[in-house]
């Protein structure tokens, strides 16, 4: 099998991974049309015969197979993140190991920074199997794996520790896995892996966020997202949809008075300027995945299969570092330019989860995801 090196499509102005997330729509009450029983069936199948065949191929990769006998093999992947962002630099690392493990006999011709579209073009472009590996976070996703907006669930990563997630997320023993990775085989992709290690959503404010009272009235900016908006007015907050390239300025008019977004993404955006506070409300795991094409993956030779799910593990555990150092560096630079970091111990989490609005909004995340939201929860406590 050869790809043809897809061109350029779309030209998209670079962007933070964060910045692409919040400036984007992701409207979780989209609802997919269910999928006949006998498809369901049958990507639970695939899906358990990889898994059966996974620990042959994947020892026959890292014990140095010989790939010469094989078609050399040209995937096309691509990210609309920002250059030097995690999603790009996680994207090219794939991309680089995958060659170092096969010789060069299969590559990935990867383009970053929106180089062949915004995240929705991609993802479609991948559905359709015009282009093979799509980087992104799991927000624009949405609208192809309705099941995604399990993610949606607020404060749920919060008490755990980035090797835990990891084992939920990425674990082959991991049940949320298993379902998960059926949501997305039923839409025609194959999930390779989460990037993560429990770093967040943060919210900045000119108001002092000490406990949950004080979010009260908050006006704070978020994305167009039910799911998002329905947690802040769950806490007392006053969530307002607003296009990113007016938080600024309606933060320095106090407009609003908080925004919420990943460290990197405030200082990116100088927001230092015009806010007084950092709080770690840890509220929405900042989370990357990385995608392929469910039938450009099956019909990849076991072997091939095998190192490129060889390459994304080791890229992601390279990777976990470099996560915590951007995120603990952003922070530093934030309080540095006059910040104030606001942290939270697990009773604020508890006192949070344990509102009545809150467990409302968790029962109907639930429901739109068939009950993935209980199997994640379980999964979270099993592994800690």
């Amino acid at each position: 099998m050869k790809m043809k090196k897809l061109t350029a499509v779309m030209m998209t102005s670079a962007m933070v991974v964060g910045l692409a997330a919040c400036g984007g729509n992701s409207n979780t009450s989209t609802t997919a049309a269910a999928s006949a029983d006998t498809t369901a069936a049958a990507a639970a199948d695939t899906t358990a015969a990889a898994a059966d065949s996974a620990d042959t191929t994947a020892a026959a990769a890292a014990d140095g197979a010989d790939y010469s006998s094989l078609d050399p093999v040209e995937l096309v992947g691509a990210d609309s993140t920002g250059k030097g962002a995690a999603g790009q630099i996680f994207g090219e690392m794939v991309a680089q190991k995958v060659d170092e493990i096969t010789g060069g006999q299969l590559t990935i011709d990867y383009h970053p920074n929106g180089d062949l579209g915004g995240d929705a073009d991609l993802l479609r472009q991948a559905q359709n199997g015009d282009i093979a590996i799509v980087v992104c976070q799991t927000a624009p996703m949405v609208s192809f794996v309705p099941d995604l907006a399990v993610f949606d669930l607020p404060m749920v990563f919060a008490k755990y520790d980035g090797a835990t997630i990891d084992k939920v997320l990425n674990g082959a023993d991991s049940e949320f896995h298993k379902k998960l990775a059926e949501s997305y085989e039923a839409a025609g992709f194959h999930a390779l892996g989460f990037l993560q290690n429990a770093t967040y959503r943060l919210t900045t404010a000119n108001v002092e966020l000490k406990d949950l009272a004080s979010f009260a009235k908050l006006q704070i900016r978020t994305m167009e997202n039910s799911n998002h908006m329905a947690f802040w007015t769950a806490i007392g907050a006053e969530p307002t949809p607003l296009a990113w390239s007016e938080v600024y300025f309606a933060l320095q008019s106090g407009t609003i008075d908080a925004q919420e977004n990943a460290a990197d993404t405030c200082v990116g955006a100088n927001l230092n300027e015009v806010q007084k506070y950092l709080a770690c409300t840890n509220h929405i795991l900042y989370l990357n995945q990385i995608c392929i094409n469910k039938d450009v993956y099956d019909g990849l030779d076991p072997l091939y299969q095998a190192a490129l799910d060889q390459a994304v593990a080791e890229a992601l555990v390279e990777m976990e570092p470099q996560l915590t150092e951007i995120d603990q560096t952003n922070k530093k630079t934030l309080e540095d330019a006059g910040m104030t970091i606001i942290e939270y111990d697990d009773s604020f989490f508890d006192e949070v989860l344990a509102l009545d609005s809150v467990k409302a909004l968790y029962a109907d995340i639930d429901t739109q995801v068939n009950g993935l939201g209980t199997i994640l929860q379980d999964s979270l406590a099993a592994a800690k």
